[in-house]
């Protein structure tokens, strides 16, 4: 070694040497402890004030945790760091003074401004839109009581119950500490090991392994305020209340080969549906519904009303709708808007209150607390994008980014500045908290009435439509095949048995571990004596109202086509709200059989069947002579019918579908004949596409997806 290596060597070395000052120790060397050095016994649940009651501010462990974990990103969200965001509003569709006083709440003829964030939980900003992950679903009424955030995700559960477990279960769903991956991802060792140790997290790991966790678009996707809130009248009567937005266009999912795809593809897939809709006008809407229980029905469950990790069955107490949401306009400006945009659980309004919920207690402090970091300081609420409509009137002074210019007093009682700001009036309009009666000794134990982690995720199984359940266990067997470690597999396919026998058997045979055995094979049977169901929790009862408004559907075209059948067809669906694009092998224009020239969208090799809703085949070449076809248009075809998707066939064009050998499906043989079979209408008549064969395909469009289609793997 020469005189420069060995240097480099010694270079090398001292940076070493100075790396290894900095090394913790092994966390298992020794029992956990605070910051302080202080040794802690339990880390599992929060002080409180009784067992369902609220969480204490003297607890220093948990301010400690959750501090230091809010602070750990800057100036990226910890969590739902990739989003996208629209303003619109929001309007009741009649009073709902019997229940709140919330004055958005009460005037059919009052829009209440709105801005909603949607975006991914796991990955940084950075990531893909269509990772299998939950989805925030976070809105912020300008009201002209200031601002209420109703901070919701796509799921109306959550995977813990008391929010000291937060940084746990977020550290554990990250990419893991040593390399930094999975990117936007759940498919790794540490995720499921801490799924395996915490049945809590069972029933929402259900909703993040089903169709759920790959949304359509944000446009098609469910919101649930996901914590049980209290609504409060002018009288100071208290209904607990749980929040559900329902989309109007229905809720869709993608499957996860084409999410996989998707992710290449276009990565902005969700971002670029909503962005370019409302720049369409076709403006997305959500109904705002709640679920409303009588404080004396309180105990009136099999679960906890305060427990994030249940949801109340529709079929006990149905969903009353309220209002409705529309967004019709995108921000000017992504980082002034949608990336400085703080929502805060905390932000309520008078008629609008919470319940001892613990997770939602822990979210009430550690919302505020994140914007600190994020945002730079405590006046993130005069960002254009924070600002109430309502009048803000307050002594808080100075601080970093301080935009206003105060002059006169900062503090109250005063008589220098006339007594201003002073207390509110008493008419009834200040915010006022609810009493109740708080006692309880100081201690760190969950309530029994949290213990049941098994019941309501064999409910969603039960649930399932017969293509969800396969779904599920393909989730699973995926997620946990690329666990490396064989003893969380065991050990999550056991909790699973708690749930459901089959789902653990099936789950087992995919990934390669025992099936149940002993106590796990006795839970599973167990579960199989409870049938319990609840229709509303699969997708096949979300399918929307039959519209196909901006549903994407290309037609395949190649020079020699049947003009006459594709004006035809496009006329139709574009009356039908559509959106209708010409794909060719090239792009420019194809040359009908007409001899007149027609315009091409664009190229086939530029996009794929994963980005479109359903695809037509005109008659033509591209069909007289399948084995000759474009291999883009073949591939496009048999992509879109293994993902269920809708196909439709005119004249000559059927067949290419014929060449796909499809088993069992029926196809039109005969001239003005239509034949609509699985999802895939056909009609081998040229010329221009008559009103039956349309229908069927408007209304095949409008399923969404055909899974009778697809075959059973397991």
């Amino acid at each position: 070694m020469d005189r420069t290596d060995q240097d480099a060597a010694a270079s090398a070395d001292r940076k070493q040497r100075q790396r290894e000052a900095f090394h913790a120790d092994d966390p298992a060397a020794g029992p956990l402890t605070t910051d302080q050095g202080v040794e802690v016994d339990h880390t599992d649940d929060s002080l409180t004030a009784g067992e369902r009651g609220p969480t204490l501010m003297e607890d220093f462990h948990f301010r400690e945790k959750l501090t230091h974990f809010d602070h750990e990103r800057i100036p990226e969200r910890v969590v739902h760091a990739r989003g996208a965001g629209a303003y619109g509003y929001f309007e009741p569709y009649e009073s709902c003074a019997e229940f709140t006083r919330a004055a958005f709440l009460q005037d059919p003829a009052v829009r209440t401004p709105v801005f909603v964030r949607f975006s991914t939980v796991q990955g940084p900003k950075g990531s893909a839109d269509t990772v299998r992950d939950v989805r925030g679903f976070a809105t912020k009424f300008y009201t002209s009581e200031g601002n209420y955030d109703l901070v919701g995700n796509n799921f109306p559960v959550f995977f813990i119950q008391d929010g000291i477990k937060f940084p746990d279960f977020v550290h554990a769903v990250k990419p893991e500490p040593h390399n930094d991956m999975p990117t936007g991802a759940s498919a790794h060792d540490t995720l499921w090991d801490f799924v395996s140790l915490q049945p809590e997290t069972l029933h929402a790991i259900m909703w993040l392994m089903s169709d759920r966790a790959i949304p359509r678009s944000y446009r098609m996707m469910q919101g649930f305020g996901v914590h049980t809130f209290r609504f409060v009248n002018a009288e100071g009567r208290g209904t607990f209340v749980k929040f559900h937005w329902k989309p109007r266009l229905g809720s869709h999912s993608l499957v996860w080969d084409e999410a996989q795809e998707c992710q290449g593809r276009n990565p902005d897939f969700n971002r670029g549906d909503l962005w370019d809709a409302i720049e369409a006008g076709e403006y997305p809407e959500w109904e705002l519904g709640v679920q409303l229980v009588p404080e004396e029905d309180e105990f009136a469950f099999d679960f906890d009303l305060l427990d994030a990790t249940k949801l109340i069955p529709e079929e006990q107490v149905p969903v009353r709708p309220i209002g409705r949401m529309v967004l019709d306009r995108n921000p000017e400006n992504f980082f002034a808007e949608t990336e400085q945009v703080a929502f805060h659980t905390a932000n309520v309004v008078p008629g609008i209150d919470f319940t001892n919920d613990p997770l939602l207690q822990a979210r009430n402090f550690s919302y505020l607390d994140t914007q600190l970091t994020r945002l730079g300081g405590p006046n993130f609420a005069q960002l254009p994008v924070n600002r109430p409509v309502a009048p803000v009137r307050t002594n808080q002074r100075d601080g970093a980014h301080q935009s206003a210019i105060h002059r006169g007093t900062n503090y109250f009682p005063n008589s220098l500045g006339g007594g201003c700001p002073a207390h509110a009036g008493v008419d009834g309009k200040a915010f006022t908290h609810y009493t109740e009666r708080v006692d309880g000794h100081k201690i760190r134990r969950r309530s029994p009435s949290f213990q049941d982690h098994w019941s309501q995720p064999a409910l969603f199984w039960n649930s399932m439509s017969d293509w969800e359940k396969q779904h599920i266990v393909e989730a699973f067997r995926f997620e946990l095949g690329k666990v490396d470690a064989r003893a969380v597999r065991a050990r999550t396919v056991e909790q699973l048995a708690k749930v459901n026998g089959e789902l653990a058997t099936e789950v087992a045979r995919g990934i390669g571990v025992p099936l149940p055995s002993g106590p796990a094979a006795e839970a599973a049977e167990a579960t199989e004596t409870s049938k319990s169901a609840s229709p509303a929790l699969s997708l096949e009862a979300q399918r929307g109202d039959g519209s196909i408004r901006t549903r994407k559907i290309a037609v395949l075209v190649t020079d020699g086509i049947d003009a006459e059948q594709v004006t035809s067809v496009r006329e139709r669906l574009a009356a039908e709200g559509a959106i209708v694009e010409a794909l060719a092998p090239v792009d420019g224009e194809v040359r009908g059989a007409d001899g007149e020239l027609y315009t091409v969208d664009r190229a086939l090799p530029t996009v794929a069947s994963v980005l479109y809703d359903a695809v037509l085949l005109p008659g033509g070449p591209v069909g007289t002579s399948p084995a000759a076809a474009d291999p883009d248009a073949l591939r496009f075809v048999r992509d879109a019918y293994r993902h269920g998707k809708p196909i439709g066939a005119l004249g000559s064009g059927v067949g290419i579908l014929s060449a796909l050998e499809p088993e069992g499906l029926r196809l039109s043989t005969e001239f003005h004949h239509v034949e609509s079979d699985l999802g895939v209408v056909t009609e081998t008549s040229p010329g221009a596409a008559g009103e039956e064969f349309l229908d069927a395909f408007v209304a095949a469009i409008a399923a969404h997806r055909h899974w009778d289609r697809l075959p059973t793997r397991h």
